[in-house]
């Protein structure tokens, strides 16, 4: 399939114009050719990298959690609509035996779903604050485990891409140092200080789930884990995950962050829960119920929950919020695919590579999705 007269970003995400020939699953040549077996003139359009939810626990009316086939082939179907081409479904805070029994069903669905692919397993809980659990359920809050973790991680062949931590809690050097390699180890619903988060970087942890929500924030006498981040994402090369909604985070505060991370560690997430890409409601999140209306979806006391909104959307949101294009491009794409190790397969348009692709027009509206080589949503 040749692909040609379009605009596109190439590795180094600078807009250029050349024909990306694909071949089976793959980008196979990325140069000025004019012939293939399938030809598709995409004159006046853009080929982006497909985008990549590396947090999301669920969309169109079913969870994660609920460890069923349908519920991820339902959230692999709407999310290839909007752009994504691969995810990680992500857990809750919930006891041993139903986190294996997730992992299990994320393991074999992996090759099952036919839309957006998956990644892996993003594992947000169990191991945080009570103090900063948000919408986790607190009765299975408990301190990071390295042996339970190990347990689950090769019960499901291995496909954790993500855990989360609070690096106050016991326990927490002794986790990051042990899994770190084998895992990359987020800073999560944490009430850590500044110091602690700091620590916890030396030790090496190289991701932040949610910058700003469920963490201690930025102020001038007690800069806390966001002034960790920005204090030393450059050195470290920490990532953080953002929700872009607009909601979560005030625009302003997506702009500092933004800046002060800079174009390699920033990352768009959606955390969306099952509302998202479906209707208002009473929902289930992690054995709580959340009340979505008009989009926000809180717990009964007024504490935000998940997002209902997607990658793409929110990837329009901090286009629209000022922040450059380049950078909120990568942020979508191979920023999240370094941030769980995929990069050498994913998120970029690069020969060899996958060929996850997304085309939009030029109001930035989607006109087609290919997953894997092959077009998944064609919407010319």
């Amino acid at each position: 399939m040749l692909l040609k007269n379009a605009t596109i970003y190439n590795d180094q995400f600078e807009a250029v114009k050349q024909n990306i020939t694909v071949e089976g699953e793959r980008i196979a040549a990325i140069d000025n050719r004019e012939s293939g077996d399938t030809v598709l003139d995409l004159a006046g359009y853009t080929v982006l990298p497909g985008l990549i939810d590396i947090h999301i626990h669920g969309c169109a009316g079913h969870d994660t959690g609920e460890a069923t086939e349908e519920a991820l082939q339902a959230m692999s179907a709407c999310l290839v609509k909007r752009g994504v081409t691969s995810f990680c479904p992500t857990s809750m805070t919930l006891s041993f035996e139903e986190l294996q029994r997730i992992f299990r069903n994320v393991a074999a669905c992996r090759l099952t779903v036919d839309g957006a692919y998956i990644q892996g397993i993003n594992m947000e809980g169990p191991y945080i604050a009570m103090s900063k659990k948000g919408a986790q359920n607190g009765a299975y809050v408990r301190n990071p485990d390295a042996a339970e973790f190990k347990r689950l991680y090769e019960d499901c062949g291995g496909i954790v891409k993500v855990v989360d931590i609070a690096p106050e809690c016991d326990g927490a050097e002794e986790f990051i140092k042990e899994i770190q390699p084998i895992c990359p180890v987020s800073i999560a619903h944490t009430a850590a200080d500044y110091d602690e988060a700091c620590q916890a970087i030396e030790w090496g942890a190289r991701h932040v789930t949610h910058l700003y929500n469920a963490q201690s924030g930025l102020t001038h006498r007690s800069p806390g884990v966001v002034g960790a981040v920005f204090d030393k994402t450059r050195e470290y090369g920490v990532r953080a995950e953002m929700i872009c909604d607009g909601f979560h985070i005030h625009p302003a505060a997506l702009r500092i962050a933004f800046a002060q991370l800079g174009e390699e560690n920033s990352i768009i997430i959606s955390d969306s829960m099952s509302a998202a890409g479906h209707v208002d409601g009473e929902y289930d999140l992690g054995g709580q119920t959340v009340y979505v209306k008009d989009g926000k979806a809180l717990l009964a006391d007024g504490t935000i929950a998940a997002s209902t909104s997607n990658v793409y959307e929110e990837l329009c949101n901090v286009i629209r919020f000022g922040i450059p294009i380049k950078q909120a491009i990568k942020s979508a794409t191979i920023n999240p695919a370094r941030a769980i190790r995929v990069d050498n397969e994913t998120g970029s348009i690069k020969e060899g590579k996958l060929a996850d692709l997304l085309v939009v027009d030029k109001d930035f509206k989607i006109v087609l999705v290919i997953v894997r080589g092959k077009i998944k949503v064609d919407n010319r």
